[in-house]
């Protein structure tokens, strides 16, 4: 699909990646909802704030029934708790949280918006996912559970949304110069690039984008049993 003339929705687009989506998009000529829990932290000129929650699925069903010429959903809200699996009772709950917000409110917001993508023709929908859907770090345990979920998730909605033309797009990156990764001091992707790359593969209908070298070599390395190693 064309990026030109479509209209998108982008969760979590008051800061960091969703930001430099509803950013990217503005600049290639589509029609952007920002969402976010606050819409008064949408700072972009262009973009329509919209107040969205993806943990509560009324929201999003609500939001869908009002934004009925949405062709392109870009599922980007997400969350990250640190911490390893048997940490104590901190740990459960910090999978429990990760697990509603990075796979449970993806699919809430993929179920609302399915309908309208189908009327509108198919349209995409991005899922912003992880390298650790692939691979899990002790010290974030419960976010790669997430994320592995959460890609699941994302292959089976490319099977179920396929035969109503919808592009389903799942998105592997390492670290993302974001909040989100400001501990790390290793190269990380800017999070412009990293739109970039997903609003090209949209245009050119692909249905995965490995936004870095890491990325890359991670999957690359699943057959050999690179899951099986510490990481």
């Amino acid at each position: 699909m064309k990026i030109h003339n479509a209209v998108a929705l982008v969760t979590g687009a008051n800061r960091g990646l969703g930001r430099a989506y509803a950013q990217a998009l503005l600049q290639a000529g589509a029609k952007v909802y920002a969402a976010a829990r606050d819409p008064s932290t949408i700072d972009l000129p262009g973009a329509l704030p919209v107040r969205l929650d993806i943990t509560h699925s009324g929201q999003a069903a609500a939001l869908a029934a009002d934004l009925r010429d949405v062709s392109l959903v870009i599922n980007n809200a997400g969350i990250a708790l640190p911490g390893p699996y048997l940490s104590g009772q901190g740990a459960a709950d910090a999978a429990r949280a990760q697990l509603e917000t990075n796979f449970f409110g993806t699919l809430a917001v993929s179920q609302a918006f399915a309908p309208v993508l189908k009327a509108n023709g198919g349209g995409a929908l991005v899922n912003m996912l992880s390298v650790l859907s692939w691979i899990t770090l002790p010290a974030i345990a419960g976010y790669s559970a997430s994320k592995a979920a959460a890609w699941a998730l994302t292959n089976g909605l490319r099977h179920e949304l396929r035969g109503q033309g919808t592009l389903v797009v799942g998105v592997h990156a390492a670290y993302i110069d974001t909040d989100m990764a400001r501990h790390v001091s290793g190269p990380k992707t800017t999070p412009a690039e990293v739109a970039r790359q997903v609003l090209l593969a949209i245009e050119q209908g692909q249905e995965e984008v490995l936004a870095d070298e890491l990325s890359r070599q991670v999957k690359a390395g699943l057959a050999a049993g690179a899951y099986l190693r510490e990481a």
